[in-house]
C-alpha cells in the first residue's frame, strides 16, 4: 500500500465559517478568492490597501471621539429643550441596578469600536511601513477579530432610527453634529472591514 504524503499546511487555506479546506492560490489584484461552500471571501488583495485602511481607521477614531462629545440629538417638547450626546444616552441608566447594562451599552457602541480601530492601527502601521511588526501584534490582531461581533455601532444607528420614528409625533427632534458623525462612522466601519484582507495580514505577521 503506497504511503500517503502529507499536505503541507502552508499550502492550504481554511474557510473561517464552514471549515472547508482549499489549496492556496493567491488571486490577482482586484480579484477575490471565495469559499465554494458558503461564499465567504477568503482573500482580497488590493493595491495600497494598507494605507487606505490606516487612513479610514484614523478617520473612524476621530469620529468616535468627536461623536461621543458633541450633541447627538436635540429634543424640544412642551417649551423645554434638551440635548443629549451618545455617551449621555448610553449612561442614562448608570444610577441604580441598571449600571451594568449602561456600561455594557457604552462599551458596545463606543469603546469596543474604538479599541478595534486602535488595535488595527497598532498592527498595520509597522507592516505597511515595511518595518518589523510591533510587539504582540499577533495577539492584538487576534483580539481585534474577536471583538468584531461585539462592535455594534450599526445596531445603535438602527435603534436610533426606530426610536426617532416613534417620538417624531410627540416632540420636535433635531439632529446634532454627532448624529452625522455617527452616520459617517458606520459607513467607514463597513468600508474598513471590506477593505481588510485578513489573510494578507496574517501572512505578514507570520514572516517574523
Amino acid at each position: 500500500m503506497a504511503d500517503v504524503q502529507p499536505i503541507p499546511l502552508d499550502t492550504l487555506i481554511v474557510c473561517p465559517h464552514c471549515d472547508a479546506a482549499y489549496e492556496l492560490r493567491r488571486p490577482g489584484v482586484g480579484e477575490r478568492a471565495r469559499c465554494q461552500r458558503c461564499g465567504t471571501v477568503l482573500i482580497t488583495p488590493r493595491r495600497k490597501a494598507g494605507l487606505q485602511i490606516i487612513a479610514v481607521s484614523l478617520a473612524v477614531a476621530i469620529l468616535i471621539v468627536a461623536a461621543t462629545v458633541f450633541p447627538f440629538l436635540t429634543i424640544k417638547a412642551g417649551g423645554t429643550t434638551n440635548s443629549v450626546s451618545i455617551l449621555d444616552a448610553a449612561l442614562a441608566f448608570s444610577d441604580g441596578p441598571l449600571v451594568a447594562l449602561a456600561l455594557t451599552t457604552a462599551a458596545l457602541i463606543i469603546f469596543v469600536p474604538l479599541a478595534r480601530v486602535l488595535l488595527a492601527l497598532y498592527v498595520l502601521v509597522p507592516v505597511v511601513m515595511d518595518r518589523p511588526p510591533a510587539r504582540g501584534a499577533t495577539q492584538a490582531f487576534r483580539l481585534s477579530e474577536a471583538l468584531r461581533p461585539w462592535s455594534m455601532a450599526e445596531i445603535f444607528a438602527i435603534g436610533c432610527a426606530v426610536a426617532l420614528t416613534k417620538i417624531s409625533d410627540l416632540a420636535d427632534v433635531a439632529f446634532g453634529p454627532a448624529f452625522w458623525m455617527f452616520a459617517a462612522l458606520v459607513v467607514l466601519v463597513v468600508v474598513q472591514d471590506n477593505f481588510l484582507c485578513r489573510w494578507s495580514v496574517w501572512k505578514s505577521l507570520e514572516k517574523t
